[in-house]
């Protein structure tokens, strides 16, 4: 598993505060013991704050940092979607996903990489072990967590939280999913991946975490998320009914 390589997909939209911290402390993690390198691709929706110039300047001083810039706001799924493709194109052994926002502590790195060995996707929880979020008004919590439990029920996708956005995928499950055929752009993008996974028969698996609620910036959160979400779960169920997934 040393001589592995990692590539961490990140998304951002005006994230040109927390960028900097986020790689700075994913790169403080020792985590030699588990892979030889680990790249960071940042993919930036042309965000009006500046967040692409200032990742350009982070590769100047590091060429582990990479950058995706495309033209405009496309959605959370289609920007993965394209850091999925790049680390594909490069042969990337395993492709994490993570929040720019601090809300995913690169701390649990290592628990991924003690799991991934023995599963094909590894999803960090925050409702594995009771509830594991910080600072999260009860209305967001309560739509979250019960949420999770609606797909969970609808899909019956075996894991607690479908929604979390701190993942670990081997590169061959990526390679095993028709990604053009990925519909999400949201949040929900993530409850769509986990059942196209689930359903290709990979071994799914999560790790406990505690989501930290952004306190720089603003959430993306929204009622259009919340409704892509509760609709997605059904189409989801009607295509595979249908061989069409």
């Amino acid at each position: 598993m040393k001589n592995k390589r990692a590539l961490i997909v990140i998304p951002t939209y005006n994230e040109r505060d927390t960028i900097p911290l986020i790689i700075d402390k994913i790169y403080s993690c020792d985590l030699t013991l588990y892979i030889s390198t680990l790249h960071i691709l940042v993919v930036d929706d042309n965000s009006p704050d500046g967040t692409a110039a200032v990742v350009k300047q982070l590769q100047a001083i590091d060429p582990r940092i990479h950058l995706l810039e495309r033209a405009e706001k496309q959605g959370l799924g289609k920007a993965y979607v394209a850091g999925f493709g790049f680390a594909l194109e490069r042969n990337y052994d395993y492709v994490f996903e993570m929040d720019a926002d601090l809300s995913h502590d690169p701390v649990y790195l290592k628990d991924f990489f003690e799991k991934i060995q023995d599963h094909d996707l590894v999803i960090g929880s925050r409702y594995v072990k009771g509830v594991n979020v910080i600072n999260w008004p009860l209305s967001r919590l309560l739509i979250s967590y019960f949420g999770n439990m609606y797909a969970r029920i609808v899909t019956g996708i075996p894991v607690r939280d479908a929604t979390s956005g701190f993942k670990c995928f081997r590169a061959e499950v990526l390679r095993a999913i028709d990604l053009s055929r990925v519909s999400a752009s949201g949040y929900s993008f993530q409850i769509e991946m986990n059942y196209r996974v689930w359903k290709l028969g990979f071994k799914l698996c999560e790790t406990s975490i505690i989501f930290y609620d952004r306190t720089i910036g603003s959430s993306k959160m929204s009622a259009n998320i919340v409704k892509e979400g509760l609709l997605l779960v059904w189409k989801l169920k009607i295509k595979h009914f249908f061989g069409r997934l």
